[in-house]
């Protein structure tokens, strides 16, 4: 372990990094509880995953994050002595952001699975910031379709309305729900979210410092409501082999349901949709990843970097 300074526009943020090995001991004696089975319903379609990184990377990390809940329990149980009031248990909101085909899907669900495994906060949802984007409707009346994923194209004042709604204890709260099938909101369809213990909320911009929305002159941002955040990052390069080999599996699959809104692309030549595939990374994805996610890395908690076949090979704590 050393420590490190990560190099921003202000030069003041600094981790702790970890390798593998190092990182992997902090499990002490947390249980393994997934299996094999377990593992082929939590990984996404092209996200490597096994039981060995399971337990060098994420009960490591499952065991933090648990100490962190339990902290900020204690914490808010002390508060309400101190004031005299009723006791509750306020939502814990985990942000994990990340570029497209970094594999941030498979890691909530991973975590969501073993945070829901340890006793005091059995209760564990799982939202992603796509059911915030506008529908397509909306985005293509304000020439947005080419931008989708980019900050502009989501509903962030119905995000901040979620997020504070969470933390001020709202019993019930509706989310859009988004298919990725037909890309595009689903109509009269909701996640409904009821108090959890903890909600994971995962998405490309979560960690985005700007478009809040405007409280009485203030700005006031998602990530103020977070208690913990986590960034999948990669080298671009592998974020591209990831992303084109996802849509290669998608073209033999999913496209292929009459009902895709990718359709075309399952019925063209390989050749000519794989370019296609390459100029959506450069002219969308890639965009959005230098312009918008990648900056927001260094407001995390936790980096988790990848290398090769999706294995994280470092993990940086932040120290400030």
């Amino acid at each position: 372990m050393s420590a490190v300074t990560v190099p921003t526009h202000r030069a003041l943020v600094t981790y702790d990094r970890f390798d593998r090995s190092t990182w992997a001991q902090l499990r002490a004696s947390t249980p393994q509880t997934l299996n094999e089975s377990d593992l082929v319903r939590l990984k996404g379609i092209n996200d490597e995953i096994s039981l060995p990184e399971i337990e060098a990377i994420y009960l490591p990390l499952s065991r933090l994050l648990n100490l962190h809940v339990c902290a900020t329990q204690d914490l808010q149980r002390v508060q309400e002595d101190f004031l005299g009031q009723a006791a509750r248990r306020p939502t814990y909101i985990l942000a994990i952001a990340g570029s497209v085909a970094v594999g941030k899907s498979t890691i909530a669900r991973i975590l969501q699975a073993l945070l829901s495994r340890w006793p005091n906060h059995p209760r564990v949802d799982l939202v992603t910031t796509d059911g915030f984007l506008h529908p397509n409707a909306v985005l293509t009346d304000r020439n947005l379709m080419t931008r989708k994923g980019f900050p502009e194209s989501y509903d962030t004042r119905r995000l901040l309305e979620f997020v504070a709604g969470l933390k001020a204890g709202r019993s019930t709260l509706a989310v859009p729900t988004y298919s990725h099938l037909i890309y595009d909101i689903v109509p009269d369809h909701r996640q409904i979210i009821e108090r959890p213990d903890i909600l994971i909320l995962e998405g490309l911009n979560v960690l985005q410092g700007g478009q809040g929305a405007s409280t009485q002159g203030h700005p006031v941002f998602v990530s103020d409501f977070f208690d913990f955040s986590i960034y999948v990052d990669a080298s671009e390069d592998l974020l591209e082999s990831w992303f084109l080999e996802r849509f290669r599996r998608l073209r033999n699959t999913a496209f292929k349901d009459e009902r895709s809104y990718f359709r075309r692309y399952a019925a063209i030549p390989e050749e000519e949709a794989m370019a296609t595939a390459s100029e959506i990374w450069r002219e969308v994805n890639l965009k959005n990843l230098r312009q918008n996610v990648a900056p927001t890395r260094e407001r995390a908690n936790i980096v988790l970097r990848k290398g090769v076949n999706h294995a994280v090979d470092a993990v940086w704590l932040r120290k400030n």
